[in-house]
C-alpha cells in the first residue's frame, strides 16, 4: 500500500511544487483548471481558475482570473526551477453543468476562461499535452509531483457507480425515517426565533448555548477554525460574543449546531465526506454577500435560508446511497433533472422532504418557504426575495466549487429570477466575484491518507 498525500488545490489559487509524494488535484465544473509539470527537473503544480478576467484593474485576488492568474501561475512555476521548453500541460474544465438554458451559452463564462488560460499557454510556449474542456459534466483534473502523471476524470464516487442497485424505500419508509429523525438542536430553533424579532439580548442567548456543552465546543472550534483566521484564540462564548459581534456569532452557534445535524447523513448526495454540510455553509456564506449586495434581505437571515435549504437531502441521503447508480446516470448521463430523478427513484424530492421537516419542527414560514420553492423561487409567495437570493447562492454554490456533492440546478428564466433582485443578466458574472475566498476554503482537504 502507497502512503502519500493529496493537496486540494481551492477555485482561486495556485499550488507549485517540486517532485515529492503528493497529488493535486481540483474539482471542476464551471471552473478550468490547468496543471503544468517540468519531468526534468520535477517541477509542478496546478492553478483553479474562477472567471476569464477581472471587473476592474485593481483587484486583490489576481489568482482568480485567467487573464490575471496565468501569468503569476507560470511565473511561480518558472521562478521555482522549471525549464520553459520542458514543461507540458493539462486543461481541463469549463463545463456547462446544466440543465442548461440559452442564457447558459450565451454567458458561457467556463468556455471563455478556457480560452484565456490555453492563450496564455500559447504565448509562453508551453505545448499542451492534452485538453478536456467543455462539455456537461464536472471533472477532477489530478497531478502527482512525484512522476507528473495527470489524469482526467469524471467527477463522482467510480466505485459506487458500478455497483448494483440496491433495494429502495417507497414514500412509507422516507415519512417514518422522518419522524425518526433526531431533531434539530432547540439552541438553532430558538436562534431562528428570535431572529425575527427586531431586538434581543444574545447575552441570554450566549447562557442558552453554555448549558448545550456539544454545541458550546462545537461553537468554539468553528470560531478558531482557519476558515476565520482569527489571530487571538477564543476560549468562551462571552469572548466570542465580544470578539466577533452578535451576527457573526449567531451564525457560528448555526452551523456548529448544523453540523451536528448533518453528521446524520451517510455518502449519497456527497461527493467527499461531509460535502453536504460543506455545500450549506458555502450557500449560507454566498447567500450573506448576495443579500448585502442588493440590500433586500437582512444578511444574518439569508446565511440561516442558506444553511438550512437542503434539510431534506438529510433524510433522503442513504437512500440515495443505495440507489447511487441509477441517480448518478439518470442526472450525469441522461441528463434527467434532479428532483425528478429523485421523484422517480424515491416517490419524492428533498424539497418535499424538507418541507415536512421544517412544518414538523415548527420553522418560521419564511425559511419554511425557502426549503420547500429554492429550486422554483417564482413559486414563494411569503419572502419571494429571500427565496430568490437563496436559489442565486446555491446556483453559484454548486456551479462553481463542485466536488462538494452531486446536485444540478436549473437556469430557468435566471433573467427574471436575477430581475426579482433588482439585477440584470450582464451582472451575473460580478455575483460569481462576490463567492468569498472563505467559501473555496470550505472544501475538506485530503492529506496525509492511505492508498
Amino acid at each position: 500500500m502507497t502512503h502519500f498525500r493529496e493537496h486540494h488545490v481551492q477555485t482561486g489559487s495556485f499550488y507549485v511544487g517540486e517532485r515529492q509524494e503528493l497529488s493535486l488535484y481540483a474539482a471542476l465544473g464551471t471552473c478550468v483548471g490547468v496543471a503544468l509539470y517540468d519531468s526534468r527537473s520535477g517541477i509542478g503544480g496546478l492553478t483553479h481558475l474562477l472567471l476569464p478576467e477581472p471587473f476592474s484593474k485593481e483587484t486583490p485576488e489576481p489568482e482568480k482570473y485567467a487573464a490575471t492568474g496565468m501569468p503569476l501561475f507560470l511565473r511561480a512555476v518558472l521562478d521555482a526551477g522549471a525549464r520553459r521548453e520542458d514543461l507540458v500541460a493539462y486543461v481541463a474544465g469549463g463545463a456547462l453543468v446544466g440543465p442548461l438554458t440559452q442564457q447558459d451559452l450565451s454567458l458561457d463564462i467556463g468556455g471563455r476562461t478556457a480560452e484565456v488560460a490555453t492563450r496564455a499557454l500559447q504565448n509562453a510556449g508551453i505545448h499542451v499535452r492534452h485538453s478536456e474542456t467543455g462539455g456537461f459534466f464536472t471533472c477532477r483534473l489530478s497531478l502527482s509531483l512525484a512522476n507528473g502523471e495527470c489524469t482526467i476524470k469524471p467527477a463522482g464516487n467510480q466505485d459506487l457507480i458500478t455497483q448494483t442497485v440496491g433495494e429502495i424505500p417507497g414514500p412509507a419508509q422516507i415519512n417514518a425515517a422522518i419522524d425518526q429523525l433526531q431533531p434539530i438542536p432547540q439552541v438553532a430553533l430558538k436562534i431562528m426565533r428570535l431572529l425575527n424579532e427586531d431586538d434581543y439580548d444574545l447575552g441570554l442567548l450566549a447562557d442558552e448555548v453554555r448549558k448545550d456543552q456539544v454545541i458550546s465546543a462545537k461553537t468554539l472550534k468553528l470560531c478558531n477554525s482557519a476558515l476565520f483566521n482569527r489571530p487571538t484564540p477564543i476560549d468562551s462564548v462571552e469572548n466570542a460574543l465580544v470578539m466577533l459581534g452578535r451576527d457573526l456569532l449567531v451564525q457560528m452557534i448555526l452551523s456548529a449546531a448544523v453540523e451536528s445535524f448533518f453528521d446524520q447523513t451517510s455518502v449519497g448526495y456527497s461527493l467527499c465526506k461531509g460535502g453536504i454540510y460543506h455545500h450549506a455553509v458555502g450557500t449560507a456564506v454566498i447567500a450573506e454577500k448576495i443579500a448585502e449586495h442588493t440590500d433586500k434581505i437582512p444578511p444574518a437571515i439569508a446565511y440561516i435560508a442558506g444553511l438550512l435549504h437542503d434539510i431534506g437531502k438529510v433524510v433522503l441521503d442513504q437512500h440515495i446511497a443505495r440507489a447511487y447508480p441509477l441517480f448518478y446516470r439518470n442526472v450525469q448521463q441522461n441528463d434527467v433533472s434532479f428532483r425528478k430523478t429523485e421523484q422517480q427513484i424515491l416517490g419524492m424530492d428533498h424539497t418535499g422532504v424538507g418541507a415536512k421537516l421544517a412544518e414538523q419542527w415548527m420553522f418560521p414560514e419564511s425559511l419554511t418557504e425557502v426549503v420547500c420553492h429554492h429550486h422554483r423561487p417564482e413559486r414563494a409567495t411569503f419572502n419571494p426575495e429571500l427565496v430568490h437570493v437563496v436559489y442565486l447562492a446555491d446556483l453559484l454554490m454548486s456551479r462553481f466549487n463542485t466536488g462538494l456533492e452531486l446536485e444540478r440546478l436549473n437556469t430557468d428564466d435566471l433573467s427574471k429570477r436575477l430581475a426579482m433582485l433588482g439585477l440584470e443578466i450582464a451582472a451575473f458574472p460580478q455575483l460569481i466575484d462576490l463567492i468569498p475566498r472563505q467559501v473555496f476554503e470550505i472544501h475538506p482537504d485530503v492529506t496525509d491518507e492511505e492508498r
